[in-house]
């Protein structure tokens, strides 16, 4: 019998929530660019070579939803909105150092 078949009211594990947040081929990119500095969409958009507006749209989104990421938006005219990262994304970037590190170390080691 599995632990989740043992107590079902069990909720996912703590990585898997981590996945959820930062998971997918974007995210870890955008808050890469938002650890350097606040950015406005189309500099997020040119930054990230491949994503579509929509991709980029959705990831925004859920990271906004999920606490990550701030929308800041200016009352003018053309309409300013900022992208930057709540204490909650900022608190993510010893995690996604971490993984760099690991993933220099793998590059290195398979050679």
């Amino acid at each position: 019998m599995t632990e989740k078949q043992k107590n079902p009211d069990r909720s996912t594990c703590p990585v898997e929530h981590t996945l959820k947040a930062i998971g997918g081929r974007w995210k870890v990119l955008i808050l890469r660019e938002l650890f350097i500095e606040v950015k406005r969409f189309n500099q997020l958009h040119r930054s990230l070579r491949g994503v579509t507006q929509k991709m980029l749209t959705q990831q925004l989104r859920e990271m906004e939803a999920d606490g990550l990421i701030h929308r800041e938006v200016y009352p003018q005219v053309p309409p300013k909105v900022e992208y930057s990262l709540t204490p909650l994304g900022e608190s993510l970037k010893p995690i996604l150092n971490a993984m760099h590190e690991w993933g220099e170390h793998l590059e290195k080691n398979s050679i």
